[in-house]
């Protein structure tokens, strides 16, 4: 693996970043990388915040499955939206920041180390956040993770000019902005707080679209689709995990393997056949203009949410097949159900539209989905039988795909042939 800190020289359009100091400079001015460079690679310093991020992510599963399973389901899935859309916001922002302008220095490297901070502390405050609606730990969190990005943005404003220094000022003072507002959530009634939710997350969104309406960033394609990548994989790993914990506590405390069986297979198959679909197709040439990259990225909150959210459903299946839970088997069952067929939704609106071909072609995915929601009433059986409905999908798609192939060959030869007469 090599470091996204080292630009290609003699790529066209990509700027000098060490701008008077040498490549191994401690410090170095912090200008944009070229979109057209080869060889671009998530660095080291990217997986491990990712990794890091991801055990906020873990934290908010585990307050979601203790709160479908005491049956408040609707209280859990609000709070799990709002502290869920805080880690990915903050995780976003500096991904694209970094497909841009990382330069791997020390100040960028110890600034990043604090976002990493930051997330760790938001990750302290989920519980409270849940159980006792305070917001405070998980707000400071936040703002100890958009301070230092805020920073980087004016960073690289001081060795920006023109479009470019207009774009990065604005970014810098929208992160900020936002901040005061996010503040809602610590000091208004609680009853209040789902509004400035929701206003905020507007305006979070809006942040981006605003910046960049007369400059845009030169993100890297390949790059962010593979860092999407990474973080899905690791999301779906966590799921795994997570699930595995919960078989492995009910074995040793009820000795019920065989009631949890089906639930450990079917949740195997759900995110294997989630892991396949995710990576059945290159998005990165989809990603050539900002309208397109914002949907796509915008649409990733629901692919990373409902991919945590599977193996926090797995938890709460499992607790509900040895009694652990105050919940029906018909809600145990959509507590997976439900973030499945999500996640299979917006994947295939995401990614996988844009490579089908013909209208059966089309429909694998939302018919899978619907078919994964009538499971639901399948009762202590419906996490197998959504299981074996999402690896039908796989093994449906690969057969259309191979068909398909086949007969762009079969077209091909006849049209050389053709031309050979």
């Amino acid at each position: 693996m090599t470091s996204s800190s080292s630009p290609m020289a003699g790529v066209p359009g990509l700027r000098d970043t060490s701008a008077g100091a040498g490549p191994d400079a401690p410090l170095r001015r912090l200008t944009a990388r070229g979109r057209g460079e080869s060889h671009r690679v998530a660095s080291p310093l990217e997986l491990f915040f990712d990794l890091c991020f991801v055990v906020a992510v873990a934290q908010a599963g585990a307050e979601l499955v203790h709160a479908v399973a005491e049956g408040h389901a609707g209280e859990g899935i609000l709070n799990y939206a709002m502290v869920f859309f805080a880690i990915w916001w903050a995780w976003m922002n500096f991904t694209w920041f970094a497909s841009a302008y990382d330069n791997d220095d020390v100040l960028y490297r110890v600034v990043t180390l604090l976002q990493i901070a930051g997330v760790l502390v938001l990750a302290a405050g989920i519980s409270r956040a849940f159980e006792d609606h305070d917001f405070l730990v998980v707000w400071l969190g936040y703002l100890i993770m958009r301070l230092p990005m805020a920073a980087q943005w004016l960073r690289a404003a001081r060795a920006a000019d023109g479009a470019e220094r207009t774009t990065t000022l604005r970014y810098a003072g929208g992160v900020l902005l936002c901040m005061v507002g996010w503040a809602g959530l610590v000091v208004l009634p609680e009853p209040a707080r789902p509004w400035v939710f929701l206003v905020m997350a507007l305006v979070e969104l809006a942040v981006p679209v605003y910046a960049e309406k007369s400059f845009t960033t030169s993100w890297h394609p390949h790059h962010i689709s593979e860092r999407y990548g990474l973080f899905t994989i690791i999301v779906l790993g966590e799921a795994i995990a997570a699930a595995t914990v919960a078989v492995k506590s009910a074995v040793q405390e009820n000795d019920a393997l065989a009631d949890l069986l089906p639930i450990a297979a079917g949740g195997l198959l759900i995110v294997f056949s989630a892991w396949w679909i995710y990576f059945a197709v290159p998005i990165h040439g989809l990603l050539r203009t900002n309208r397109q990259a914002f949907l796509w990225g915008y649409g990733h909150y629901l692919i990373f949410a409902s991919a945590a959210a599977i193996g926090a459903g797995l938890e709460v299946a499992v607790e509900q097949a040895v009694g652990k839970a105050h919940i029906s088997a018909q809600a145990a069952s959509a507590a997976v159900t439900v973030p499945t067929a999500l996640f299979l939704v917006t994947v295939w609106a995401l990614h996988s539209r844009y490579f089908k071909v013909g209208v059966v072609d089309q429909l694998v995915l939302p018919a899978a989905a619907s078919l994964v929601l009538v499971c639901t009433f399948l009762g202590d059986r419906a996490v197998l039988a959504a299981g074996l409905v999402s690896a039908l999908a796989v093994a449906v798609g690969v057969i259309l795909g191979a068909r398909a192939v086949a007969g762009e060959r079969r077209a091909g030869d006849t049209e050389s042939s053709g031309r050979a007469e």
